[in-house]
């Protein structure tokens, strides 16, 4: 029985895995193969797009999906999610120009949503806190395989077989996890018969929805489709901002807001919303526009610029997983504040100390030890949140922290893409075409501009890193204060005041039968 317990509980580890390996590498395949696909479909000035509209469906549908999963349980949540992922990967390989592909992201940002929530969610099921950072540092090092593979699988793939391919290598992938999901996984379904009809606030969802769409399409458009001051743009700013009020009166009207209250009336909650927040905000710099500048401003084939990005996700699972034994000497606070002062430093190094155009090795050591600063930073907080809550609002809760750190790449990759546009149209001339970059890397006046541009979008990124500091020190509380019914643990902390609003579900109760009589040894 306890062979049987261990393997099933193993199997749905994988497929956790690999589900994981489908969002780390669709966040870092595409923005190595951009300018192929610019290069095919065009539209270089809404390229940003491709991420922004990935990460605004993620966004909306993170606390939608957490809610769900506590309701309905984790494993048809994740289930769900996952095909609607393929099929949205399916139709990214189809797209037939740029208005297309970004469509297409938006389906697949949908399902992904339920990917990355539930399984954060589940990782915390099948483990007690002490063993936690186990199966956390497991997932830290799929994300950076996937990641490594990702920058060089889809520089390849752009070079060799056609962008395309970027979307259709999630197929397989997706197809094992499903299938060791569906057989392995079985949650009881005994505590939620009788349970009331859940009410979803899927007016809240749309008009956030709505909302994020208007201030997106502002930011990334504006001074650049249209002037700052002009008709549409004005127009677009006093939209989002009216449905920022309706989003407001809905939530406080409905009975089950997607974003319950408690999330921000716990201070150690609401202290790392804000905080992965930045953090999100500050990721779209090495994301996002590293692999560009390694390939236009460095001259590095797609399979190089890979690489460059790569490396920071090599030291990222490794410094999460040496992060407990910091923790445990001196809090989750304390110790992602030592990874954020980090990152602080190296982000800020990027634009004061790399000369144009600059050896390869300079940004390679960067991003090797900002992985390693942000490893620190983002492990602890995330199994400090799930450490303060039980069963019945852990999918709520890790939902909450993700959807902040999501909001902040959405805001990122928006705010980044206008400086970025407007920088270069700055170098190149006010009546400068920006599809001319993509027909034209190579030429000294286009280079000098990414470089510039790149280096402005650091310096937000490191002001993000500032902002993220300061909300940790001032914010957060010194000891997380760890649920009284978990396992019992000699490292746990105990310092705060917070205690539960809501009665909480003992953990054995409502965790699927893999973790049932856990040895602790997989």
């Amino acid at each position: 029985m306890q062979g049987t317990t261990d393997r099933r509980r193993g199997a749905v580890v994988a497929a956790l895995m690999l589900s994981m390996a489908l969002a780390a590498l669709d966040t870092t395949i595409v923005s190595t193969a951009v300018p192929q696909i610019v290069g095919d479909l065009g539209g270089f000035s809404v390229f940003s797009w491709l991420f922004s509209g990935y990460l605004l469906a993620v966004t909306v549908t993170l606390p939608v999906y957490g809610k769900l999963s506590d309701t309905f349980g984790r494993k048809p949540v994740l289930i769900a999610g996952s095909v609607l992922f393929l099929v949205g990967s399916l139709l990214c390989a189809s797209a037939w120009n740029m208005g297309a592909l970004i469509a297409f992201r938006v389906v697949q940002g949908l399902g992904g949503g339920a990917i990355q929530g539930t399984v954060q969610t589940l990782a915390a099921d099948l483990y007690p806190l002490k063993e936690r950072p186990r199966i956390q540092a497991k997932l830290s090092t799929v994300w950076a395989t996937s990641s490594v593979l990702g920058p060089a699988l889809g520089g390849l793939l752009a070079s060799y077989a056609g962008w395309r391919w970027i979307f259709l290598i999630n197929l397989p992938v997706g197809a094992v996890a499903l299938l060791l999901l569906v057989r392995h996984l079985h949650e009881p379904r005994a505590d939620r018969e009788g349970a009331a009809r859940p009410r979803i606030d899927w007016a809240g969802a749309l008009a956030v929805f709505a909302a994020g769409g208007a201030l997106l399409t502002w930011l990334v458009q504006g001074g650049v489709a249209w002037a700052w001051g002009s008709v549409p743009s004005i127009a677009l700013l006093c939209t989002g901002v009216a449905l920022i009020g309706a989003v407001f009166v809905i939530e406080r009207r409905v009975a089950e807001p997607i974003l319950p209250g408690w999330v921000w009336r716990r201070r150690t909650i609401a202290a790392v919303n804000l905080t992965l927040g930045a953090m999100g905000l500050l990721m779209v710099a090495p994301t996002a526009f590293l692999p560009t500048y390694a390939q236009s401003v460095l001259g590095l084939s797609p399979t190089a610029a890979g690489f460059v990005l790569s490396v920071m996700t090599l030291s990222w699972p490794i410094s999460a997983a040496l992060s407990q034994h910091v923790y445990r000497r001196i809090g989750f606070r304390d110790t992602a504040a030592i990874g954020m002062a980090g990152a602080l430093v190296l982000l800020a190094a990027f634009p004061l100390l790399l000369p144009y155009p600059g050896e390869v090795w300079q940004p390679v050591l960067l991003s090797l030890l900002l992985g390693a600063a942000l490893g620190l930073f983002q492990l602890p907080l995330i199994v400090g949140v799930q450490s303060t809550v039980g069963w019945a609002e852990r999918g709520t809760a890790t939902a909450s922290v993700l959807f902040y750190r999501q909001i902040g790449q959405t805001v990122g990759a928006a705010v980044f893409g206008a400086v970025a546009n407007g920088v270069i149209s700055a170098h190149l001339g006010s009546g400068a075409d920006l599809d001319s970059v993509a027909r034209d890397p190579g030429a000294d006046g286009v280079r000098r501009a990414i470089d510039a541009a790149v280096d402005s979008v650091y310096v937000g990124a490191a002001c993000a890193a500032g902002v993220a500091l300061l909300v940790l020190l001032t914010l957060a509380p010194r000891r997380f204060p760890v649920l009284e019914s978990e396992p019992p643990d000699p490292l746990a902390e105990t310092g705060g005041q917070e205690k539960s609003s809501t009665a909480q579900v003992p953990h054995q109760q409502h965790s699927p039968h893999v973790q049932e009589k856990s040895s602790g040894t997989d």
